[in-house]
C-alpha cells in the first residue's frame, strides 16, 4: 500500500509539471507573460490563505526572516516564474521543460558555491555529463529555430539559476516553515505585484484573452499551483529524496509528448539523444547526493519542511 501511495504521488506529479508547461504556452497566446503569471498566482493564493486557515498554519515566516520572506515573493515568485512563462513565447514548451528539469544540477552546482557542500567523483562526472549534453541541446535547437529562441532559452536560463540560488538560501538559513506558509502570502504579494506591473506595463486587453487562455491561468494557479504542491511535498515526505526527485527525469517527457500530439512541433531527434544523456547525466548526480530535492515547478515547488 505505501509503495502504491508512493507510485501514484509520484504520476501525479509528472503529469502536473508535465502538463504545466503546455499550459503556460497556451496562457501566454493572448495574455502578456507578466500578466499572467499575475493571474496565475492571484488564482493559487485564495486557496494556499484557506489551506492555511484551515490547518492554523501561519502566514508569515518567523521574526527575524520576514525580509527573507519578501525576497522569496520576489525572487522565487516574481521574476522567475515572469522569466518562464516569457521564455516559452520564443522556445517550445517541450525545450523549456528540458531546460527547467536541470533544476537537481543547479541546486548541486549552488550548494556547492554558497554552502561549500562536498562532492564526489560521481557527482562532478554527472554534473559534467549533464552540462555538456543540455549545450548540445540548446545549440542543436538553436539551429533549426530562430535567433529568437535565444531570448527564450536565456530566460528559462536564468529562472532555473534564480530558483536554485534562492533554494540554497533557504537551506543556508535554515529557513523551516511548512509549504504552505512558504508558498501562500509569497504567491499573493506576487501575485499583486505583477498584475499591477502588467497592467501598467504590457495593457492587456481582457477582451483579447481567449477561453483556452484562461483556463490554463486558471489550471496553473488553482491545480498545478495548489494541487501539485501538496503532492509534491507528500511525495517528499513519503518517498526517499532520490526517488521524489526522479520526477525530475520523466515530467519532461510528458511535455514534449503533449506538444507533439497538440500542435505537431517535437524538438530534432539530435536534441533526443541528447536528452537521454542529459537523464543520465542526472541520474548520476541524484543517485550519488540522495540529499537534493526540488520544484518545480514549475508549478514551485521547493520548501524547506516542518
Amino acid at each position: 500500500m505505501h509503495r502504491m501511495t508512493i507510485l501514484i504521488l509520484f504520476l501525479i506529479v509528472a503529469l502536473t509539471w508535465g502538463t504545466t508547461w503546455l499550459a503556460m504556452r497556451i496562457a501566454a497566446e493572448t495574455i502578456p507573460p507578466v500578466f499572467a503569471t499575475g493571474m496565475r498566482f492571484l488564482f493559487a493564493a485564495p486557496f494556499l490563505i484557506c489551506i492555511a486557515w484551515f490547518r492554523r498554519t501561519p502566514l508569515l515566516f518567523p521574526s527575524g526572516q520576514r525580509l527573507f520572506q519578501f525576497g522569496i515573493c520576489i525572487f522565487y515568485f516574481a521574476v522567475p516564474f515572469s522569466l518562464m512563462i516569457y521564455g516559452e513565447t520564443y522556445v517550445s514548451s517541450g525545450l523549456a521543460a528540458i531546460i527547467f528539469a536541470n533544476m537537481p544540477v543547479a541546486v548541486l552546482v549552488a550548494s556547492v558555491i554558497f554552502l561549500n557542500e562536498k562532492t564526489n567523483l560521481m557527482q562532478i562526472i554527472g554534473l559534467a555529463v549533464a552540462i555538456v549534453a543540455l549545450v548540445c541541446i540548446l545549440l542543436s535547437e538553436i539551429k533549426t529555430g530562430t535567433e529568437a529562441h535565444w531570448r527564450g532559452i536565456i530566460a528559462l536560463v536564468s529562472a532555473v539559476i534564480i530558483h536554485s540560488v534562492i533554494y540554497v538560501q533557504c537551506k543556508k538559513r535554515s529557513c523551516t516553515v511548512s509549504v504552505i506558509t512558504f508558498n501562500a502570502l509569497p504567491c499573493f504579494l506576487a501575485g499583486l505585484i505583477l498584475s499591477a506591473i502588467g497592467w501598467l506595463f504590457e495593457k492587456p486587453l481582457i477582451s483579447d484573452f481567449s477561453v483556452y487562455s484562461v483556463l490554463a491561468t486558471l489550471y496553473l494557479g488553482a491545480f498545478a499551483g495548489v494541487f501539485g504542491i501538496l503532492c509534491y511535498f507528500a511525495l517528499q515526505q513519503k518517498a526517499s529524496a532520490f526517488q521524489a526527485s526522479l520526477v525530475f527525469l520523466f515530467f519532461p517527457l510528458i511535455a514534449v509528448s503533449l506538444e507533439n500530439c497538440i500542435y505537431g512541433y517535437t524538438i530534432s531527434t539530435q536534441s533526443m539523444l541528447f536528452s537521454i544523456l542529459l537523464a543520465a547525466g542526472m541520474y548520476l548526480t541524484l543517485s550519488s547526493q540522495r540529499r537534493i530535492c526540488g520544484k518545480t515547478k514549475t508549478d514551485l515547488l521547493i520548501t524547506d519542511k516542518k
